[in-house]
């Protein structure tokens, strides 16, 4: 079983076959957020990339639960000396996890970290579950071609960015959903603040009318079962 819960923002949990997985855990300072970072469970933590409302409360989180946080080389490197434990991964790579194969895949953006250090290449996730499910979360991106690509893995779930501003807005976060295919698409990183605000219910009917995917529209806190 395997199940995806949105935090707000682009904070999200996976919890399959047993593991409790955070990505990009951004609690503190997250208006959206519904918990506390320090009440969520972590066995790994997945970053997309370095700015602040990605890496959020990586550090915390994973001393007091041990998770193991997956991330670009520059990242684990910075979060490494932090006190944090971490296994790298780059644009490309994919590694059999406990929770299932994992990699790391294009996504157009910055990742400076929040102390200004260099955060390498902004990454997107696709993960093969152990029960076999193809999961995608683009992570902050624009629009690319190659998510053709990633849609020919044959996905039953994307989640990516509506936002606008800082990532793909509705109408390219269309277009995407057209190049990848899903079975269903999860939108995410909208409604925080002002500056990305988007009506999801409008995406949502858009998306619906135009092509046969399915979208659920989760509510910060809601979640949905695969």
């Amino acid at each position: 079983m395997t199940k995806l819960t949105w935090y707000g923002h682009a904070t999200l949990g996976l919890e399959t076959n047993g593991y409790h997985i955070l990505i990009d855990p951004f609690f503190s300072g997250n208006p959206a957020a519904t918990v506390s970072a320090d009440k969520v469970r972590a066995d790994f933590i997945l970053v997309t990339h370095g700015h602040g409302d990605h890496v959020g409360d990586t550090v915390e989180i994973a001393k007091r639960t041990g998770a193991l946080v997956i991330s670009n080389f520059e990242i684990t490197n910075w979060l490494g000396k932090h006190g944090v434990k971490t296994h790298p991964q780059h644009l490309g790579g994919g590694f059999k996890h406990p929770f299932g194969y994992l990699k790391l895949t294009l996504a157009l953006h910055g990742s400076a970290l929040p102390d200004g250090s260099y955060g390498g290449n902004p990454a997107g996730f696709l993960l093969t579950t152990n029960d076999g499910k193809k999961i995608y979360i683009a992570g902050d991106t624009g629009l690319f071609g190659d998510m053709k690509l990633i849609g020919e893995e044959g996905l039953d779930l994307a989640v990516i960015p509506i936002g606008d501003n800082f990532t793909m807005g509705p109408q390219d976060a269309l277009r995407a959903v057209k190049l990848l295919t899903p079975k269903v698409v999860i939108p995410i990183h909208y409604g925080t603040w002002g500056l990305i605000e988007q009506d999801p219910s409008a995406w949502s009917a858009q998306v619906e009318r135009e092509t046969s995917v399915k979208v659920v529209v989760l509510k910060p806190g809601e979640t949905f079962e695969l």
